[in-house]
């Protein structure tokens, strides 16, 4: 009679959901959506496909979960920043906070948001769309901060918010871009303060 015991079917022992989703963000921010393979989520996660898809569902899930992780982590500093209590203190904080998350040691460089999904086939377009509605909500998120400033005096009368807002993402994203591509944390830094040196722009 055979006395061993044995694992169930499935779930490994010791599986840790908060630290195999953990796992999934390196993988999807360093790979992409399309870039990251089954193979190399579950490998990465430490669980077998079918954890996978009992514990997150399918990869749109896991991939819409592992946004939500990204954003209340390493993209947490756009709360932080939108509640400073100047429009010029939350763009600062803001765009460094960009960068440091873009540069960090340890965490692949550039911005999941950015590079998770740009170019997808048609397997992709969920993701696709998912990372578009992502960063057109923190373009509006800004809009309204920047409106408040303008309605409080903060900024010129007859600033476009709106406008204001969207560059100010446009320049966000084009950090990730060049930290994505090896650009240093320093010379981004430099980059911001060159912005800040203008502010607020004439738009």
């Amino acid at each position: 009679m055979d006395t061993s015991q044995k694992a169930p079917i499935g779930r490994p022992r010791g599986f840790d959901a908060d630290e195999a989703l953990e796992r999934a963000v390196r993988v999807f921010w360093e790979k992409g959506y399309e870039g990251a393979s089954l193979a190399d989520l579950t490998s990465a996660m430490g669980i077998n496909r079918p954890s996978m898809y009992a514990a997150f569902g399918n990869k749109d899930e896991l991939f819409r979960k592992a946004l939500e992780r990204y954003t209340e982590g390493p993209a947490a500093y756009v709360n932080r920043a939108l509640a400073e209590p100047t429009a010029r203190e939350v763009v600062t904080a803001f765009l460094h906070g960009a960068v440091r998350t873009a540069t960090r040691p340890g965490d692949p460089h550039g911005c999941l948001g950015i590079q998770g999904g740009i170019a997808t086939g048609d397997q992709g377009r969920r993701a696709r769309d998912l990372l578009a509605a992502w960063r057109e909500s923190g373009c509006s998120m800004l809009r309204e901060r920047f409106q408040r400033a303008v309605d409080e005096g903060d900024l010129p009368a007859g600033t476009d918010a709106g406008l204001l807002a969207r560059y100010v993402m446009t320049v966000t994203n084009g950090l990730a871009v060049q930290a994505a591509g090896g650009t240093s944390r320093e010379e981004l830094e430099q980059v911001v303060e060159a912005i800040l040196h203008t502010w607020p722009p004439q738009v």
